[in-house]
C-alpha cells in the first residue's frame, strides 16, 4: 500500500529496515545519505520500542518524521497519525471482558480503530525550521508547543 501511494504521489520510496537497536543510527544516517525529505515510521513492536532513539536521530539528522501513536509526538517526534493507545487498550480490556464472560474468540468480530488522531510537535517544527500551515494546526486535534 506504501509502495503504491508513493508511486501515484511520484515519491521515491526507500525503505530501511531495523531489527535492533544498533541499526537505528546507522538506517536514519542512510536516509539522510540518500537525502530523504522525511521519515515515516511505521507502527512496529520495534519501532515503538526504539523510538527514542528514531527521534534523538531523527533531530541529529535534521529528518522531519512521522509517527503513529500521539506519545511518540509528545517525547518529541515531529508529527503523528493514528488511532490514541488509550482507546485500543480500552477495546482490547472489553473483549478480555467478553471472552472471560465465556464468548468463544472465534466469535468475536475483527475490529479496526475508527478514529484517527492528528499530532504536531511546534518546538521539534521549530527546530527543523519547518512552518505548520495554518490549515494543518486547524485540522490537529493536538498541538503540543
Amino acid at each position: 500500500m506504501t509502495t503504491s501511494a508513493a508511486l501515484s504521489l511520484n515519491l521515491k520510496l526507500q525503505v530501511l529496515e531495523v531489527r535492533r537497536r544498533e541499526e537505528v543510527a546507522a538506517a536514519v544516517r542512510a536516509a539522510r545519505n540518500s537525502q530523504a525529505d522525511a521519515l515515516n515510521v511505521f507502527s512496529s513492536p520495534i519501532l515503538a520500542s526504539l523510538h527514542r532513539e528514531i527521534i534523538a536521530f531523527a533531530a541529529e539528522y535534521r529528518l522531519p518524521a512521522i509517527y503513529q501513536w500521539k506519545e511518540h509526538v509528545e517525547a518529541g517526534g515531529l508529527v503523528s497519525y493514528g488511532p490514541g493507545l488509550a482507546a485500543i487498550w480500552r477495546q482490547s480490556a472489553i473483549i478480555v471482558g467478553k471472552v472471560l464472560k465465556g464468548v468463544k474468540p472465534a466469535d468475536l468480530p475483527v475490529e479496526q480503530p475508527t478514529k484517527f488522531d492528528l499530532a504536531l510537535n511546534l518546538g521539534t517544527a521549530k527546530s527543523l525550521e519547518l512552518t505548520i500551515p495554518p490549515s494543518v494546526l486547524l485540522r490537529a486535534d493536538d498541538v503540543i508547543e
